[in-house]
Formats: structure tokens, sequence, C-alpha cells
């Protein structure tokens, strides 16, 4: 007897995280759908080999839009739903907090009634952040007390609690919350600092840019690969019951680590000179290539992140495979090679 082949909806499915479990999901023999809002640019621009060989069907809508999602969720038949669509730029949302609350936290009320119309047993996984915990004191666990300090993580705090923890025990829905520390890769938008860093010192090193600016260098993050942690949304949504997990490397390192990691992975060799708004990075030959800008400062800033995942890898068998100096690595020859083009 041939097995029902699954079917799966991403929302933010052309952001880093949608395209690699787009494509982990196809490699499963996933019947793929991805929810993709309208944009001027190419929003399929992390998704060109499975867009031309037609291995995932691309859906328009977006989180604000009940009647697009309910034609996505009917188009799908979803078994599993995987919530990554979000205002995911965490300083953005200090300068557009409704509409961060209306995409991160409303977005998901309506993903929700739609799909429960559809198929009440189906799976949902739903992204939720570290920035939930904020100003509480690392390592961060599953048990430990959220202290959100910015819009983006009032929003999906929200969402966690009203939605997943609502909704899973009020009407017995499976979804859970994957609550994922710091994850890049070389499909980061440059928007975001450790891209920005990367893609910034590649331009450097070939002669296309001067320098840069930073904000805060002094701020810890736990930083780890966006395609190891896709996989640990597909195994969350494989329990027989939804839990929620915390997914993190539990290393953690300043912005200022990442700068000199990256510097070094291009033979960069940096100083430092000054102290706050003030400082420099300057390069051997004493030309400054990084400076401090005080408007790269949130508002509110999350100090050290620093996640406990010991429940993912007991109950899930998950684990990081790639380390913060590979990943840096990663990030800065994949800029190297395509701006040398």
């Amino acid at each position: 007897m041939k097995l029902k082949r699954k079917s799966a909806l991403i929302t933010g499915i052309t952001g880093q995280d949608g395209s690699y479990l787009a494509e982990f999901l196809v490699a499963k023999g996933y019947k793929v759908y991805g929810l993709v809002r309208r944009t001027s640019t190419d929003p399929l621009a992390r998704l060109e080999s499975l867009y031309f060989s037609h291995k995932v069907t691309f859906i328009n809508g977006n989180m604000r839009d009940s009647a697009a999602l309910q034609r996505a969720v009917e188009i799908a038949k979803p078994d599993e739903i995987y919530n990554l669509a979000a205002q995911s730029d965490v300083g953005i949302s200090f300068t557009c907090p409704e509409e961060t609350m209306e995409v991160n936290y409303h977005g998901l009320g309506r993903l929700l009634y739609e799909a429960m119309k559809v198929n009440p047993k189906v799976r949902i996984y739903q992204a939720s952040t570290s920035e939930m915990f904020g100003r509480s004191k690392p390592p961060q666990s599953e048990k430990t007390d959220f202290h959100p300090v910015s819009p983006y993580g009032e929003a999906k705090l929200r969402a966690h609690l009203d939605y997943v923890v609502g909704y899973r025990e009020k009407h017995g829905l499976y979804i859970c919350s994957g609550i994922l520390f710091n994850h890049e890769s070389p499909r980061r938008g440059k928007h975001f600092v450790t891209r920005k860093i990367t893609h910034s010192l590649a331009k450097i090193k070939l002669g296309l840019q001067d320098k840069f600016e930073l904000g805060n260098l002094e701020a810890k993050r736990d930083w780890g690969f966006a395609g190891d942690y896709i996989e640990a949304m597909w195994m969350m949504l494989q329990k027989p019951m939804p839990e929620d997990f915390v997914v993190a490397t539990g290393e953690s390192h300043t912005v200022r680590d990442f700068v000199e990691e990256a510097a070094g992975a291009l033979n960069i060799k940096i100083s430092w000179h000054g102290k706050g708004l003030r400082e420099l990075a300057k390069d051997e030959g004493g030309k400054v290539i990084l400076s401090i800008n005080k408007s790269f400062f949130r508002p509110e800033e999350v100090v050290y992140l620093l996640g406990n995942s010991s429940k993912a890898r007991k109950v899930l068998g998950w684990k990081p495979k790639v380390k913060f100096k590979e990943l840096v690595k990663l990030m800065i020859e994949h800029d190297l090679k395509n701006l040398a083009h």
C-alpha cells in the first residue's frame, strides 16, 4: 500500500529559513506549498532552483489577509504548517510597532482560524524567538521567564501565549513553538548585522568599499546556522504530542567577536582604537574600515542571549552541526565569491 504523500504549507517561504526548509521538505518527499507576499523586487531570489523545477507550488497572499490565508490552506490541504512569516527586523519593530503586531500576532490568529476549518488535526510550527526572553538572565531555556524589550519580542510572546499555548490547551490543537536563537547563513538579508559585516568586509577586501558602520559592538548573541535549525522545526512536528523547544548552540559571542572572526577569515588584520561612540577599527595600514553610528543602537537592547537547548538535544535528538567559526567562514566565502564575479 502506497503511503499518502505529506503536504506542507510554509508561510515566509521566501525568507532565509523558508528557503532552507522548502529544500529540506522537498528532499523528504513532501508536497510543498509556499505563501508569497507580493513585492516590487524578486521575492523568489532564494528559491530559483525550486521555482524553475516546479517542486514547490507558490500561492500569493500575506498574513494580513484572511481570505488569502483561507485560499492558501484550501489549496494546500496541509498536514503540516510552518509559520515563518513575520516582520522579522527587531530594530524596525521600534519604528513600525503596529505592523509588527499585525503580522506577528494577529497574522497567526488568522492562520489558525483558517487551518482548523480545513483540517482540525493539522500540525503547526510557530516560529518564536529568543527575543521573547529580553532581559532574562542567561542561559535561557524553556523554563526561563519571558521579559521582551522590543515590539518584535512582545508580539511574538503574545502569539506564543495566546495562540500556541492557548489553542493547544483550550482547543487541543497540535501547535508548538520553536524558540530559536539567532541563526544566520549566506542567505541572511544584508540589513541584518551578521550579513552586513561579512558583505561589507568582503567588499573592502575587494576594494569595492572603504568602510562601514555598526552600532552596539558588545551585544552578545548565540549564533547558529539556519540550515541546522530548520531540521529542528521538522523534528518538532514529528513527535506524538506537541511541545515547545529552545533551539540554540549554547555558545555566545559579541558583535565585536563576529567582526574579528570575519576579518580574520579574509586575512584582514584589524586593531581597535578609541572608546564608546568614538571607537574605530583600522586595518594594518592604518585605514579606518569600521566606525560606530549611534543611530544603529536600539532604543532598548537585549544585552546577552545564550540558549540552553538540552531539551531539544535529549528529546528530539537534535544538535547543531556548524560551529561559529565555520558559519562565519561560510558567509564570508559566499559573499567573496558573489562579489568577485
